[in-house]
């Protein structure tokens, strides 16, 4: 076993011989689209990023199922053709799975990748002087609370949905032909339920830095400044918040729907990396050419108090 649980990675990766090695991982969860075809989409494309961010090629995966007894069956089966059409994307081939019958619907995979167990990305390693780069816009998780209460607006919706269901491979394919064997990459995580300040509370804590990250800098969902600063905030966010406590400082100047922006969990986020300095627009310029518009949004810093100084 190369990678674990002890620094909260992104997947397991099991060495099987010197140059080649497995990247395992699992997700799913409860919709958060009306429609159930994008929902199987979007579950899907969420399952795969934990091997993306770990620089790895998902190749098999096993579909989790949870389904009321007496729901509808036609549901169920646009679920499963959404995660379909995202797999059959990736080049992942989906070899079984298991389903219960549940009061709530769940839905994922359990993911299998490969990977050169030397490249290996994880998500400690930062070094001071890094540039920190994310490749995805964030927001899904005050737009989804948005839409629940029928507040979401055709446009930021439609963003999310675009966002959530757009695969993390152009990503990680982009970062490694930038990286071209260099090691300039020096940790990468994808940004999920813990939102960008929670993910970057690992990073911090696992590396031994501290990061600073301008807000300024993040790109924003069409509609999420919006819903925050209209109070649509989910409980994964207050929680991620209540969290973190101490570990991340505000400059006086960020407003608080920011603030409550860089706590909202994300549904199959970008990727938060690590970079060295001299690396990181030869990085955004791969990323460009694949069309995913990334921002540099912050530095990494020697460690010191607070873990996080947002300005």
């Amino acid at each position: 076993m190369l990678v674990g649980f002890d620094t909260n990675d992104d997947a397991g990766v099991y060495r099987l011989t010197d140059d080649l090695a497995l990247v395992q991982t699992v997700d799913f969860f409860t919709p958060i689209v009306d429609e159930a075809y994008l929902y199987g989409q979007i579950a899907a494309a969420n399952s795969l990023s934990d091997v993306y961010a770990m620089g790895g090629r998902p190749i098999s995966a096993l579909s989790i199922v949870g389904f009321p007894d007496k729901g509808d069956p036609d549901v169920m089966e646009q679920i499963i053709l959404g995660g379909l059409s995202k797999m059959a994307e990736a080049g992942c081939s989906v070899i079984g799975g298991h389903s219960i019958r549940d009061d709530d619907i769940k839905f994922g995979y359990a993911v299998t990748g490969v990977i050169n167990p030397q490249r290996v990305w994880r998500n400690v390693g930062a070094q001071p002087g890094d540039v920190l780069l994310l490749t995805k816009a964030i927001g899904t998780g005050v737009i989804s609370t948005a839409l629940k209460k029928q507040r979401a607006s055709e446009a930021s919706l439609a963003a999310s949905v675009a966002s959530m269901t757009r695969l993390n491979r152009d990503a990680a394919e982009a970062l490694l032909e930038a990286d071209g064997g260099s090691g300039a990459i020096h940790a990468v995580t994808d940004i999920t339920g813990f939102g960008l300040l929670g993910h970057a509370r690992e990073m911090a804590v696992g590396s031994g830095i501290s990061l600073e990250i301008d807000h300024a800098r993040v790109e924003y969902l069409p509609g999420a400044v919006e819903a925050a600063r209209e109070g649509h905030l989910a409980g994964g966010l207050k929680n991620n918040r209540e969290f973190l406590g101490d570990c991340v400082g505000f400059s006086a100047s960020v407003p608080e729907e920011f603030r409550n922006l860089l706590y909202d969990p994300q549904t199959s986020g970008g990727l938060l990396v690590a970079i060295a300095r001299e690396k990181a627009d030869v990085a955004i310029a791969a990323l460009a050419q694949r069309r995913v518009a990334t921002r540099s949004i912050g530095t990494v810093l020697p460690k010191r108090s607070p873990l996080i100084q947002v300005i």
